[in-house]
């Protein structure tokens, strides 16, 4: 892991006065925040944000303006930030999106984060891939079953896919993670197809 902390941060070598904005993504029930929480814990001073908290409410994946502007934004001015989406707000939803100053490592983990919108924002990018034959399994799994729960998950792939199909995050991610982030590294399993890394 701490491989990969090295590469995301040589990939961006200029960056000083702010933290280093590195984006996870991978569709959905690829692992993405398993592996985030992962790499906070391999760089301890940084923080996580999950696009899903930016996106809550507010839809699948027209946010990158919201992300930009309230998160992104900020961040390159060396700001701390505390946000609360206007969607919070209207559903009373407690809390806010908090990054404190002088953290080394933001790592935004979402379906959708590498996006040609967001490219100026970035400083490197992990893509994470699944197998596909095991997505919608994986989310149900995760998120349940309910009827309301499936109608969800079909509405998700139907969005997902267009949407990562024209912005292609895999052809400009900095590091391309193959297999499964949920468990221990085993090299048979976890590949990096980019460069290597030691997860």
């Amino acid at each position: 892991m701490f491989d990969a902390v090295r590469q995301l941060r040589d990939a961006s070598p200029d960056v000083t006065g702010r933290p280093r904005v590195i984006a996870i993504d991978g569709r959905g029930g690829a692992g993405k925040t398993t592996l985030a929480e992962r790499l906070r814990r391999a760089e301890p001073n940084s923080v996580v944000v999950h696009t899903d908290d930016v996106a809550w409410n507010h839809a699948c994946f027209d946010w990158g303006a919201v992300l930009a502007e309230n998160i992104l934004r900020p961040l390159h001015r060396g700001e701390p930030v505390n946000f609360r989406p206007d969607a919070w707000v209207r559903h009373d939803r407690l809390g806010s999106i908090t990054i404190p100053a002088g953290v080394d490592f933001v790592w935004v983990e979402g379906t959708g984060i590498i996006r040609d919108e967001l490219d100026p924002w970035l400083d490197a990018s992990v893509y994470l891939q699944g197998d596909l034959d095991e997505q919608e399994r994986l989310l149900i799994a995760r998120d349940g079953d309910s009827a309301e729960q499936q109608e969800h998950v079909t509405n998700w792939l139907r969005e997902e896919l267009p949407f990562m199909l024209r912005e292609r995050p895999w052809s400009r991610a900095t590091l391309i993670v193959a297999g499964p982030s949920q468990i221990d590294h085993d090299p048979d399993t976890e590949l990096v197809v980019a460069s290597p890394i030691s997860l």
